[in-house]
């Protein structure tokens, strides 16, 4: 089977200032990960060769910042390969003239440089759930031996403290021939580095390297000036018979040993190809094999993959899991900052693991939520380096239920539901009585209301400081939409299980709820869905996208009647090439452009920013008003065809809500990756 390859030809040459995106991600399956820029540039905090995701109270630590690269040929002639960009030093990097190409082969980076009469290429490696990372040189063609010089260069600190955290002075360097490794103390394991290759030397040469810019990090709005450490240097020879590989690792030495850069690079190779044939074999059986086997669909299944994980820092989870012979599994939501979120990851479990055939690992995501149920809600997120989750979420629990059903459905096995199913009831007594945060029924019309002040808790959660931007107190379009859909599955299940008393207390709350909501929701005037009914300010007739869910969800609950107004208000107001708008460009609070600081951003983020998972509802609510016409569906993907804009072989999370639509937000985002994915699989 031959891997996806995306290729980047570099425009670079000639150029007056280098382009500094789109950047490369990799991932470790432990939430760990190293990226960069394609010119080797670091423009963001979360940019460098090894983040290691290590057990809480760690979490994510940057631990390989930076890798200043030079290739020696044997007239003298001298080349860098990247570098980093200094303050009050004008950029000026020679290396956009040599970059032919990048490219990923199976998601894998490669760099190819032509100098002189050499071409090299320079290809990344990260064994999966290992905190480690494999750079390797090689000699494409040029017979001329090269002499590399690498120098990597370090800031241990969380992957999201600022850039101009304090350098450490207390880093203690220890050599051992052809390698060393990097100590803090006892605050973190020791980095270590291994340098493969032929006459492989090392030199120490302690050096602070001062005020690195981070221009992401100014336009932002944050610290954007940072110092880094580096002890040295190591220099080998690359020779068309002979490779270099530097190996930096959070990992013991034996495990370093243990799996040489051949080896790391052919085991990763294989791993990748057997997710992609498992998900061919899982479409073949759907009938959707033609839609598996296209480029595209190989390389967001690939995407897929970067965020499913076995959470490195909840030791505590994995022990008890492991004692009753099961294993933790969940997802990252976005990369770089997020960690896992309950809302992202229901709704990302189809796309990212159902569609893809790995329905273990679903089953295990389910169960390790399932855990951590308290007062009827899931986590909302589990913060940086903790084990406990926060639970300021009123939509993340009506999301498991719709991913159970999906699990069911999809593997045909019961034994998730049947472990959750007491659970489930728990949850809608909670609800019926209400929990925290506000979330509850109200009694005279059924419908779930939520709020609390200074709280978000729906998706649309965006909030700075004291300052909520979208509340949205009372009772929420979607969150009613998730609750009925849930009690309908909820009496479904109930009623297989001879539970009939208890599934017509369920189907009674259904059908009050549905009634009511076709009443009070629906607005004659504008022909769409109210985003909020019984609010502070009262009803709010925003046109948002969350009224899709009414339709999209498997037991909608608008009356049909109503299906098609909704769907072409959507698609005339709030569809885009790259998702759909949050709010309409007609509302006054309509903003067409999410940059800029932290305020402002915030501001624009749910204010009309376009949303790439929100193309998976409207597709779904679409086809149940045109099911005759499935190709025409296939019209709203388009835009996700060139996986190459931000982070290459993935889809961000955001994109501004005017044409050029640029990428925003995280460059790789689990449920943007997984809607389009599933999407596309579903359309064949």
């Amino acid at each position: 089977m031959m891997q996806p390859v995306i290729r980047v030809p570099w425009p670079g040459r000639g150029e007056p200032e280098p382009r500094l995106s789109p950047e490369w991600l990799l991932t470790n399956g432990l939430g760990g990960y190293a990226s960069g820029t394609l010119l080797g540039i670091i423009t963001r905090r979360y940019h460098g060769y090894l983040v290691a995701a290590l057990p809480a109270p760690f979490g994510r630590v940057m631990m390989f910042n930076d890798l200043v690269e030079h290739v020696e040929f044997p007239n003298g002639k001298r080349y860098q390969l990247g570098g980093e960009e200094r303050a009050g030093v004008p950029l000026k990097l020679e290396s956009s003239e040599y970059l032919s190409e990048f490219r990923l082969e199976a998601g894998l980076p490669v760099w190819r440089y032509e100098l002189e009469s050499a071409v090299i290429e320079k290809r990344l490696v990260m064994p999966h759930v290992q905190n480690s990372v494999y750079v390797n040189y090689r000699l494409v063609s040029g017979a001329e031996n090269i002499r590399l010089m690498i120098r990597p260069s370090v800031h241990f600190r969380p992957h999201e403290d600022a850039v101009n955290t304090e350098l450490d002075t207390g880093y203690v360097l220890m050599v051992h021939e052809d390698r060393y490794e990097i100590a803090l103390g006892d605050k973190l394991p020791p980095l270590r580095f291994l340098l493969y290759g032929s006459k492989a030397q090392l030199t120490v040469d302690k050096l602070r390297i001062q005020e690195i810019v981070y221009r992401i990090e100014e336009r932002r709005g944050y610290p954007a000036r940072g110092d880094l450490w580096s002890a040295g240097y190591f220099n080998a020879e690359i020779r068309p018979d002979s490779d270099a590989t530097l190996v930096a690792s959070t990992e013991g030495w034996e495990s370093m040993s243990a799996l040489g850069p051949a080896d790391a690079l052919a085991t990763e190779e294989d791993r990748r190809r057997r997710l992609i044939q498992r998900a061919r074999d899982k479409a073949a059986g759907d009938g959707c094999d033609q839609a598996a086997d296209n480029e595209t669909c190989s390389q967001l299944l690939l995407a897929a993959d970067q965020f499913l994980i076995t959470p490195a820092g909840r030791i505590k989870d994995v022990a008890r899991a492991r004692a009753v012979g099961d294993e933790v599994r969940t997802l990252i939501a976005g990369y770089h900052w997020f960690t896992d979120w309950g809302r992202d990851t229901m709704i990302s479990l189809e796309g990212i693991t159902l569609s893809t055939g790995r329905f273990t690992a679903a089953a295990w995501i389910l169960r390790t939520f399932a855990h951590y149920i308290r007062d009827g809600l899931i986590p909302n997120l589990f913060p940086e380096g903790k084990n406990e989750g926060l639970y300021h979420t009123a939509d993340a629990t009506l999301w498991f239920f719709h991913a159970i059903d999906r699990y069911t459905e999809v593997t045909r096995d019961r034994s998730v539901l049947k472990m959750v199913l007491p659970k489930l009831v728990d949850i809608f007594e909670h609800h019926m009585q209400g929990t925290r945060f506000g979330i509850g029924v109200d009694p005279t019309d059924g419908l779930l209301k939520q709020g609390a002040e200074g709280y978000a808790l729906t998706w649309m959660d965006a909030k700075v400081e004291d300052w909520v931007v979208t509340p949205r107190r009372g009772k929420a379009v979607e969150i009613n939409a998730l609750w009925y859909n849930a009690l309908r599955l909820l009496e479904n299940w109930l009623a297989e299980d001879g539970q009939s008393e208890t599934a017509s207390r369920v189907a009674e709350a259904a059908k009050k709820a549905q009634e009511c909501f076709n009443k009070r929701f629906w607005s004659s005037q504008s022909n769409f869905l109210f985003d909020v009914v019984d609010g502070p300010d009262g009803d709010d007739p925003a046109c948002r996208p969350n009224q899709l869910l009414a339709i999209s969800l498997k037991h909608p609950m608008l009356d049909p009647a109503h299906w098609k107004s909704v769907v072409e208000v959507a698609s005339s107001q709030l569809l885009t090439p790259f998702g759909l708008r949050s709010l309409s460009p007609e509302h006054k609070d309509y903003k067409p452009q999410y940059d800029g600081d932290l305020r402002s951003r915030d501001a624009a983020y749910h204010q009309g920013t376009v949303w790439a998972w929100l193309i998976g509802p409207f597709i779904d609510a679409w086809l149940k008003v045109h099911p005759e016409a499935p190709g025409g569906a296939k019209e709203f993907l388009k835009g996700f065809a060139l996986l190459n804009e931000t982070c290459v072989g993935s889809i961000s999370e955001i994109f501004d809500a005017e044409a050029p639509y640029t990428p925003r937000g995280c460059i790789a985002q689990a449920w943007s990756v997984a809607e389009v994915l599933r999407c596309w699989l579903k359309l064949g």
